[in-house]
């Protein structure tokens, strides 16, 4: 007799207990994404101001100023560009988060409302 009350209340807890951590492994994957990101960009970013400091550290005189600040424009298109792709990366991650979390939403609905 316990035995069955056990069973089912165990069953009827997973049950309830089962659109949360569906969404618990949704987040945690979004932010497990989120920080490989952010790692990545702030890797990026920082090699590329250390390499402008380096480059910054070689002038000299007159020339290596001028090659210095020919270079620059190359340097702000690569960083602009850099950044329009973490930007795009960031949308797509949050989009594929809102469409999971709609998905979710919406199969959640269907168990709990009669057809």
């Amino acid at each position: 007799m316990y035995t069955d009350f056990f069973k089912t209340f165990t069953d009827q807890t997973e049950q309830t207990l089962a659109p949360y951590a569906k969404f618990n492994k949704l987040v945690t994957k979004n932010v497990e994404v989120l920080t490989e990101l952010q790692l990545n960009a702030i890797r990026t970013y920082s090699e590329m101001g250390l390499t402008q400091m380096k480059a910054a550290s070689e002038v000299r005189d007159v020339t290596s100023l001028t090659a210095f600040n020919s270079q620059q424009l190359s340097v702000l298109t690569k960083l602009s560009q850099q950044m329009m792709d973490d930007s795009n990366k960031l949308q797509s991650i949050a989009k594929e988060f809102k469409d999971d979390v709609e998905q979710m939403t919406s199969e959640n609905l269907k168990t709990v409302t009669p057809a």
